[in-house]
């Protein structure tokens, strides 16, 4: 289905058994969750999804399961982060065969690439699948910095449609829009910088916690979009302690524990990642529990 990029779209958790397999009906059903909780897209394989801990046959594994079972009742799109630009046009173009919608597309992983060599590796993905990509642009996580000068460079090629901006500095949305106008649709990519993003011209919202917490995270935007900021900001307070969570070297398991405390899936994780213990988990623990208490009143009015 063609991609209408605009609002809200999970970075999908993947679910694994006990053993650390996949859990294919855990994944889909809270895809599910969070198309009743009025998401407008879904992304798999980011980094909530744990794509760097799975095998290129499991990833193709959960993209076909998706793709079937959302049905095209929203877009689906997957990462693409791969090592070497040759395995990551090869994903590509298997995920544009299986009937994936579009592509989030990461710079290569491992090796910290330089300017020329980032946007040939983006070059060369565009090139290898006919769908349309958003940029991921996290310099903090990947130690690669996409600037607002090199989507200059990139402008050129019309599959770049998105941008997803994560550099944690929100002058970002403004320089980019500044230098480039509509040329890009901007998604914040920072939970805890989500309504900043959106008052500055973000039309979308990449989000980690919305796992756990998808109506609020869809009141959240609503009330933003539609302006009415004096409510956003107030449900914007009491959300943020749990947006902090997405800036954590730790996010996934904290987005995990989020969601099981909020009766969704499993903590499981595959290793290197572990499970959060003792103090650290109690800690987390706190910031989620009291927010479930004070949990606000999230209907919104048309």
């Amino acid at each position: 289905m063609r991609v209408q990029w605009k609002g809200v779209f999970p970075a999908a958790t993947t679910q694994f058994e006990h053993d650390q397999s996949v859990d294919l009906p855990a994944t889909l059903s809270h895809l599910d969750r969070m198309i009743e909780g009025g998401v407008h897209g879904l992304i798999l394989l980011g980094t909530v999804g744990e794509n760097g801990s799975l095998e290129f046959n499991e990833k193709l594994d959960i993209l076909r399961a998706a793709v079937d079972h959302v049905g095209g009742r929203v877009p689906v799109l997957t990462g693409v982060a791969e090592s070497a630009t040759r395995v990551a046009c090869r994903f590509a173009a298997d995920a544009e065969r299986i009937g994936v919608d579009g592509l989030m597309v990461l710079p290569a992983m491992i090796y910290k690439s330089d300017s020329r060599e980032t946007m040939a590796h983006f070059r060369a993905v565009a090139a290898a699948a006919d769908l349309p990509i958003m940029c991921y642009n996290n310099p903090v996580a990947y130690h690669v910095d996409i600037t607002p000068e090199m989507f200059v460079d990139l402008a050129v090629e019309p599959k770049f449609v998105a941008i997803k901006e994560s550099s944690e500095n929100v002058r970002r949305v403004t320089d980019l829009i500044g230098l480039l106008g509509d040329r890009y649709l901007i998604f914040c990519g920072v939970d805890d910088l989500a309504l900043e993003s959106i008052l500055l011209g973000a039309v979308g919202w990449v989000s980690g916690l919305v796992n756990a917490f998808p109506d609020e995270n869809r009141a959240l935007w609503d009330l933003a979009t539609a302006g009415r900021w004096d409510e956003a900001r107030e449900l914007y307070r009491w959300y943020t302690p749990l947006l902090h969570l997405d800036t954590h070297v730790k996010l996934v398991q904290f987005i995990k524990l989020a969601m099981v405390e909020c009766g969704w899936g499993a903590e499981t994780v595959r290793a290197p990642r572990l499970p959060l213990v003792g103090r650290e988990r109690d800690e987390v623990l706190g910031v989620i529990r009291r927010a479930i208490d004070t949990r606000p009143r999230v209907a919104v009015e048309g």
